[in-house]
């Protein structure tokens, strides 16, 4: 009898905290916003480079905040150069998602400063990639002031957005069996083609054990109905879509005992039949853990899923 009561309390030792240890992870990452921050621009001849400069000093402002991830600022030109976009002040819905994906910020923060008389706007747009809201904030000054106590100001206003009012901003995470649910009715009862995955995957500076990203993507497509061939032992010859792929995660900064990892995954689609690609898609992610592997693990995991739940739709069209 002793026996059976140190079992079951054994059990509900392990489910108490292994809930804990999901309710941790999932208050971990709502914690921690990431955001990236754009040029302002300019309205007046008397705030002359004071785009660059606002910009500049907000950065700083919110780089101190351990609730707020800032998205390298390097990196971001990178993004912003290969595609080719110019973003000052001016920011569409459209355009805040698909920056979404490319950085993995959930928020962007852009905005204006504009010249009236004799007194100067700095007006911030803190825009939600999830959800497409637009939260603002502002200060007001005279020509005369200096500019680093204005934007200072407004650093302090704008990390009491992200912080207090994060759940207008972010989505809260959805459940794995919602998501499948939802992915079978856009499917419906179509066809589903036979297909081979292959993703490979690295952490830069580590070894990666297994293939989160590949791993990910196959259960997505054995949940909504695909017949998936193993990428090691199957014979690709025989399936109807290849989707292959490549991803790769990186430490992207410490703060206490927290670690944050971006990762970036891009995957394409082809039918072998006529070599032409049905589908190409990259997710860029950044999630926060207290381990730098399993942060890694999960980043390329969210944006397997992220490309699985757009692309898939697609193989039944």
């Amino acid at each position: 009898m002793k026996l059976i009561i140190k079992i079951w309390i054994g059990v509900l030792a392990v489910t108490v905290l292994g809930a804990s240890s999901i309710a941790a992870d999932t208050d971990l990452q709502q914690t921690v916003c990431p955001t990236a921050i754009f040029g302002f621009e300019e309205r007046g001849s008397g705030v002359k480079g004071y785009g660059d400069k606002t910009s500049d000093i907000l950065f700083a402002g919110l780089a101190t905040n351990p609730n707020i991830y800032l998205v390298d600022r390097v990196d971001l030109k990178k993004i912003t150069d290969e595609h080719e976009l110019i973003l000052s002040g001016i920011v569409r819905t459209d355009q805040a998602v698909s920056l979404g994906q490319l950085t993995g910020a959930k928020v962007l923060v852009t905005g204006s400063v504009i010249e009236a008389d004799k007194s100067v706007y700095f007006v911030a747009k803190i825009i939600s990639t999830e959800t497409g809201r637009v939260l603002g904030e502002s200060v007001i000054g005279k020509t005369s002031d200096e500019i680093a106590p204005l934007v200072e100001e407004l650093a302090s206003k704008v990390a009491g957005t992200l912080v207090n009012q994060s759940d207008k901003l972010i989505m809260p995470p959805v459940k794995h069996e919602d998501r499948i649910s939802a992915l079978n009715r856009k499917l419906g009862n179509a066809k589903r083609p036979l297909v081979f995955v292959q993703i490979t995957e690295r952490h830069i500076g580590q070894m990666s054990l297994d293939p989160a990203a590949e791993t990910e993507m196959i259960r997505f497509l054995k949940e909504a109905g695909f017949e998936v061939m193993d990428s090691k032992e199957g014979n690709k010859n025989k399936a109807e879509i290849i989707i292959r792929g490549e991803g790769f995660s990186e430490f992207a900064g410490r703060r206490g005992d927290l670690i944050s990892v971006k990762s970036r995954l891009e995957v394409k689609v082809i039918d072998p039949a006529t070599d032409k690609i049905v589908a190409v898609d990259r997710q860029s992610n950044i999630v926060v853990d207290l381990s730098e592997q399993i942060a890694g693990k999960k980043a390329l995991e969210e944006g397997s899923a992220a490309v699985a739940d757009r692309i898939l739709p697609k193989l039944v069209q």
